[in-house]
């Protein structure tokens, strides 16, 4: 008997998960073992912001989606142009520790 060497993974992806969460600024810090996203959805005029979504991430896993967007992001604007970059005002963040914005 043949062994299948390329194993299928099942992902599920359910309804509400599904529904996506929009995000226009993400936090990210970092420690010796992991890579911390915070996602957040600032309003205009709105003072106040809440993290809508947090992804935990090994440095090696970090690294992988760096190269996976970065790719995407050449297939797109091969197909729709380049993406510009506005400038926008900074936005304050008063957090401790390693942050980078993106």
């Amino acid at each position: 008997m043949e062994e299948n060497k390329d194993p299928q993974i099942n992902i599920e992806l359910d309804q509400d998960v599904a529904e996506g969460t929009y995000s226009n600024l993400a936090i990210i810090n970092h420690s010796v073992s992991e890579f911390i996203v915070d996602f957040i959805n600032i309003m205009p005029g709105v003072p106040k912001a809440k993290v809508k979504s947090r992804i935990i991430l090994t440095p090696q896993h970090a690294k992988r989606l760096t190269k996976a967007l970065a790719d995407n992001v050449r297939k797109f604007e091969q197909v729709h142009g380049e993406i510009k970059d506005y400038d926008q005002p900074p936005i304050p963040m008063n957090f401790g520790g390693t942050t980078g914005e993106a």
